[in-house]
């Protein structure tokens, strides 16, 4: 984790994602998070439509579990889900976001 950051309080989220995306500059832990979020829709999909509610449990799993792959071994620093949860799964899905339309790197 950035040391600057971990004595800082954001504010709001706009402050927060620039912070984020810094926390996300290896390519392949971008990639990784990218898996873990669409395994995560696809799984909501799946239990809607077969009401196997059980695979609920799972979605964590595979949305952290991914990501924090990621961080470990590719990007190296600590995941901004231990220190600003909200944010970082706020995060999660405004970067996918901003990959899929061309405003950051995929």
């Amino acid at each position: 984790m950035n040391p600057a950051a971990e004595s800082h309080s954001f504010n709001s989220f706009a402050e927060f994602y620039p912070y984020y995306l810094s926390e996300h500059q290896n390519d392949s832990c971008r990639r990784l998070h990218y898996a873990g979020s669409t395994l995560v829709i696809l799984l909501l999909v799946y239990v809607l439509f077969s009401q196997a509610w059980l695979w609920l449990l799972a979605l964590p799993l595979a949305g952290y579990g991914f990501a924090w792959v990621g961080h470990f071994f590719f990007e190296h620093n600590k995941p901004a889900t231990f220190k600003y949860p909200l944010y970082s799964l706020m995060g999660d899905w405004v970067m996918l976001r901003d990959a899929l339309t061309g405003r950051i790197r995929f």
